[in-house]
């Protein structure tokens, strides 16, 4: 680990740390689905029974649900207590991707994740507990009114899980809106004034994720539409109240920080010490320390200046003599040069 600053902790993880914190994160979630799953699997044909009785309430009398497949009646319990062990670990499922992720947040960050993580698991239990106890009964009840004459309301166990489950997961994601409001808000990517102006947009499509999502009957899509609107209201105003209060917030610290500015300027202003002057009128000191310092000043620039001149003037010197030596040394080889010539006769 090596310091560093960039991160909001003080140390940096190398890669293998964090693969072992990603794999003891993984471990740990992992248990906690297989523990769930065996403490659920014993009763799972008990908890199958009760999942089922909103259909069954409305089946005719002298039927009951079937099952096509061989293994159905065994795979089914168990598929269904492996989904809901994974949806009662879910909260600790987040935890562990919480905990990962931590050392990279900020401290703000940080204290908004928590209370993320616990609405968005509430929001997501009580969108399945919506769907269980409103939609199922008023869904299966006009379902099994319009079957045609002479026709046997007789559901597969295996399609009625996958049914469950998906209604489940829906009406899930669809009570997420609120939190999902309230991040676009708090990170800034839009504005309540924004979301309030794209109500009716929001609306319509409410309804079209309630037409994909739910069977193609008027009241279910009605029933996710319309928590979905309702809750993307909440999570308006709620993000809208809490933007302001953090907008506060910054005015009222950048107000103290002026203050304590002005209160550091002011401080400044005195002198750190307190000099004990009693006998300062004992003290005979008439030097102007002020003309002292430029008369020393001013005599080192003219000290400078003439070690300045001193130095040009012992360059041109030498530049001179050097000039000199150069032109004296033809005349040096001249009388030898002389002595080689031929003379010239009269």
């Amino acid at each position: 680990m090596s310091d560093s600053a960039l991160p909001p902790n003080d140390k940096e993880m190398s890669l293998v740390q964090h693969l072992l914190d990603l794999k003891s994160s993984l471990t740990r979630g992992i248990t906690a689905i297989i523990l769930f799953f065996l403490v659920l699997f014993p009763f799972a044909n008990e908890i199958y029974t009760y999942i089922a009785e909103p259909l069954t309430r409305y089946l005719p009398e002298g039927t009951s649900m079937i099952a096509t497949a061989v293994a159905s009646p065994f795979l089914t319990p168990f598929k269904l207590s492996f989904v809901l062990a994974i949806y009662l670990a879910m909260p600790y499922l987040l935890y562990q991707l919480w905990r990962f992720i931590a050392p990279a947040l900020y401290s703000h960050e940080k204290q908004l994740v928590g209370p993320i993580l616990f609405f968005s698991s509430f929001l997501f239990y009580a969108g399945g507990a919506f769907a269980y106890y409103v939609v199922f009964p008023l869904v299966f009840g006009f379902l099994s009114q319009t079957a045609p004459e002479g026709v046997t309301v007789a559901t597969d166990i295996s399609l009625y899980l996958d049914f469950v489950i998906k209604m489940f997961f829906a009406f899930g994601m669809a009570f997420e809106v609120p939190i999902v409001t309230v991040l676009l808000i708090l990170t800034g990517i839009t504005k309540p004034e924004k979301l309030s102006h794209a109500r009716p947009y929001i609306v319509v499509g409410a309804f079209v994720i309630g037409m994909l999502l739910t069977p193609p009957d008027i009241i279910s899509q009605t029933l996710l539409a319309v928590p979905m609107w309702l809750l993307f209201e909440l999570g308006l105003v709620v993000g809208t109240y809490v933007s302001k209060r953090r907008k506060q917030d910054d005015e009222d610290t950048e107000e103290n920080t002026r203050a304590s500015s002005t209160q550091n300027s002011q401080t400044d202003d005195q002198p750190e010490y307190e000099f004990d002057d009693r006998y300062a009128d004992q003290v005979d000191d008439d030097l102007d320390w002020d003309d002292e310092f430029e008369r020393i000043d001013s005599e080192m620039q003219k000290l400078e200046r003439e070690y300045q001149a001193q130095q040009e003037a012992e360059k041109k010197a030498a530049k001179e003599a050097n000039k000199t030596a150069a032109d004296k040394s033809p005349n040096d080889d001249s009388p030898e040069s002389d002595k080689d010539k031929p003379t010239d006769k009269a």
